[in-house]
């Protein structure tokens, strides 16, 4: 090799040690390697940009947009109300989670399908008794084993589709290509869980945790034509609501306290619930339920709701609304907001909402517009204004959300269109038709998700470009002695090991190009060793850095880094096992000459 394979070479390993061993977010570690190599001119201008054009990585993005649309719209609310119910032991909620959650990732990108049920899962949790850390890992499992089922299950899949069209020229491999090994690995996958997370998975309820928090009071309505008419409180999923409890109800006037659950509701009746702010969000997102507002301005702000998000602000000493009941401080009017709960010295304030008359240090929940938290900054009304980005969801558009998601996973699936295509489209579908805003599309962008896979490219193509792809497959094959079952062992072994300190994409990817060296000087098939890569790369379970969503629900579940290993090591054997069996049986190693 030349100066230029060992430079590459040294940055890849610097790389991967800064990933390991420090904090540094993994998008400015690879910002800073793309840099280097655009600068030393190894890799042209063109070249180290090149994976912010891939057709992979638009994919992903849009995804990300089509997965916000189901959580704006309440589609997945749907999912844990009808299929999730209420189960009795752990193995049964396991199962609940398994089946809805490996379909949905297997078709949308599993880091916004946990993103998007973490909150469901955590709420679903207290309401059935089960301790969210028996509950966490196993959704963040679930959902990468539902991601190696398709070819669009997670980012991982299609960077490395990409980046193989790019460095073969050949079309890539379709939707289902990789359904064959991934259903196997998803079935073992979940026995294992089933059998013995149950045990090994700590018992860590975070009551203590939330022993301090405020809590407010809320006053609410029954939506006139909403789907909660007519039904009782229990029937309606009020009676089970934890850390938040419903104190009365006003009727018409009429006062009717020590609520049966046998009550039934009618259109706009008035309910008055004690409880924490992350009890407020989960009860205002149930269908039916509306916030209580004055008779003349209540039809307007159910107008507007989707334009409205959950803030929490302190009242200042300043504020022109002290002294005023809620009722008359003309909220709406004056600051564009809906005071939707109170909370002062850290207890639930009596009595009716509308007539709580306002002190300084009260704390109060409001749907106010997103420019309310920004003029608030400027302004002397209100302390410490905390946006809990929490929008209403559009109930009324869920049936809508998930038809568009059917039409994208059928298009792509039938290959009508290419996913690239019907990701795009359905993106676009979903901010047309109201699922989600625009800027509920924006911020389900992650950016450092997104620069972190484009910017990974420009390794993986130095490596390749440099001759270290080439120099590394040599060395590999000669470790081999030819023999290509070992060959595929270690790469899977390979793979597997860098995936667990490093991101997922920047291990497939670093392994990708010399993977195709090695194929390529031994005369085999590509295919099971590219799937092997993917397989690797998705399957990372041993630690909560590896894989996005291991991280994702390291605090929820309230996880030690042993809890990972406990249980991550069996998967990741298993996996293995299963992945390497199916290759050897399914797919000849050797090209026919």
């Amino acid at each position: 090799m030349e100066w230029q394979g060992w430079f590459a070479l040294s940055l890849c390993a610097g790389v991967l040690l800064t990933l390991t061993f420090t904090r540094i977010g993994p998008h400015l570690v690879m910002i800073a390697a793309l840099t280097i190599l655009s600068v030393s001119g190894i890799l042209t201008s063109e070249e180290a940009l090149l994976g912010f054009s891939n057709s992979g990585l638009i994919t992903v993005a849009a995804m990300f947009v089509v997965a916000a649309g189901m959580h704006a719209s309440g589609a997945i609310d749907l999912l844990v109300n009808h299929v999730f119910g209420r189960p009795m032991t752990t193995r049964s909620a396991l199962s609940r989670i398994f089946f809805p959650v490996v379909l949905l990732s297997g078709f949308l990108n599993n880091t916004p399908v946990v993103a998007t049920m973490i909150p469901a899962i955590y709420t679903w949790s207290r309401k059935i008794g089960i301790a969210p850390s028996k509950l966490m890992i196993p959704l963040s499992y679930t959902a990468i084993l539902g991601g190696t089922l398709t070819l669009i299950g997670t980012s991982t899949n299609l960077i490395v589709n990409g980046q193989y069209q790019t460095l073969t020229g050949e079309p890539g491999f379709s939707l289902f290509s990789i359904t064959a090994v991934g259903l196997p690995v998803a079935f073992f996958g979940f026995l294992l869980m089933w059998l013995w997370f149950p045990r090994l998975l700590p018992d860590r309820t975070q009551n203590e945790a939330f022993s301090d928090l405020r809590e407010f009071t809320l006053e609410v309505s029954i939506a006139p034509s909403g789907p909660l008419v007519g039904k009782t409180i229990k029937e309606a999923g009020l009676r089970q609501l934890q850390r938040v409890y419903l104190v009365e109800i006003d009727r018409d006037g009429t006062v009717i306290t020590a609520v049966s659950p046998e009550e039934t509701l009618q259109g706009g009746d008035r309910l008055v619930f004690a409880g924490d702010t992350d009890a407020i969000s989960d009860l205002l997102r149930i269908n039916g339920i509306a916030p209580s507002t004055d008779d003349d301005h209540s039809q307007a702000i159910l107008t507007e709701r989707a334009e409205r998000r959950l803030v929490e602000a302190v009242v200042s000493p300043h504020c022109g609304a002290i002294g005023h009941a809620i009722r008359d401080a003309r909220f709406r009017a004056q600051y564009g907001a809906v005071v939707l709960a109170v909370a002062r010295n850290g207890q639930r304030v009596k009595g009716n909402l509308g007539n709580i008359k306002l002190q300084a240090g009260d704390t109060l929940l409001l749907e106010a517009r997103p420019a309310f938290v920004s003029r608030q900054r400027y302004n002397k009304d209100f302390l410490l204004v905390n946006d809990l980005n929490t929008e209403p969801p559009r109930h009324e558009r869920a049936y809508l959300a998930w038809g568009i998601l059917v039409c994208v996973i059928a298009a792509a699936g039938f290959e009508v269109i290419s996913m690239l295509n019907a990701a795009l489209l359905g993106a676009g579908l979903m901010i047309i038709t109201g699922c989600c805003s625009a800027s509920q599309a924006e911020k389900s962008l992650d950016l450092t998700v997104i620069i972190t896979i484009a910017a990974s490219f420009a390794l993986g193509m130095a490596l390749q470009k440099t001759g270290v792809a080439e120099f590394i497959a040599e060395n590999i094959v000669d470790l081999s002695n030819g023999t290509p079952w070992l060959l595929l062992i270690l790469t899977y072994l390979a793979v597997s090991l860098l995936t667990e300190v490093i991101t997922n994409n920047a291990a497939a990817l670093l392994m990708l190009p010399i993977v195709l060296e090695i194929t390529e000087k031994a005369d085999l098939n590509n295919v099971p060793f590219v799937f092997a890569i993917m397989m690797a790369a998705s399957a990372s379970f041993a630690t909560p850095l590896g894989y996005q969503t291991n991280l994702m629900v390291y605090g929820p579940g309230g996880y030690r880094f042993s809890d990972f290993l406990k249980v991550g090591v069996p998967m990741n054997l298993v996996t293995a096992v299963v992945t390497i069996t199916v290759l050897l049986i399914g797919w000849p190693l050797e090209l026919d000459n």
